[in-house]
């Protein structure tokens, strides 16, 4: 009964340090699902653009063709820099789940694995960090696209 006490209380604490980790990673999901929209709003105006470029009127308007050129030019950026993010995110998405896997590892199997979990969570944070720098330049690019669509 001892045992069982002790394994409760084991479980108890290794549920309370993964709590921050799992809202962490129900933040960053929510975070790629608003990336994952962008670059599908992205590629959608890439294959719109391109369609109404490559139209018989838009060849005979050449001034339109030269616009809707530089625009894809900046669609294909920001569709790269989307793209970024969303490894970057996701890679910070997998390090910080075996970071709840190595917590519930180490108390599982009663190793002590403390020492893996700081640099595993620093690496992920570092990932979130460039991730979200991907993707405010992704916005900023974003802004641009502004100019062409008057």
């Amino acid at each position: 009964m001892q045992t069982i006490i002790h394994s409760v209380s084991t479980a108890s604490e290794v549920i309370q340090q993964a709590v921050a980790p799992v809202f962490l990673l129900m933040g960053v999901s929510t975070l790629l699902g608003v990336l994952t929209s962008r670059l599908g709003r992205v590629v959608d105006r890439f294959r719109s653009l391109n369609e109404k470029c490559d139209s018989p009127i838009a060849q005979a308007e050449n001034v339109a063709c030269v616009n809707y050129k530089r625009e894809l030019q900046i669609l294909a950026n920001r569709g790269e820099w989307v793209h970024w993010a969303i490894t970057l995110c996701t890679v910070s998405l997998l390090l910080v789940a075996i970071v709840i896997g190595v917590l519930f590892l180490g108390a599982a199997l009663s190793l002590n694995l403390t020492w893996m979990i700081p640099p595993i969570f620093i690496i992920a944070m570092f990932s979130l960090i460039a991730g979200l720098g991907c993707f405010l330049r992704e916005i900023y690019l974003s802004k641009h696209t502004f100019a062409f669509s008057k």
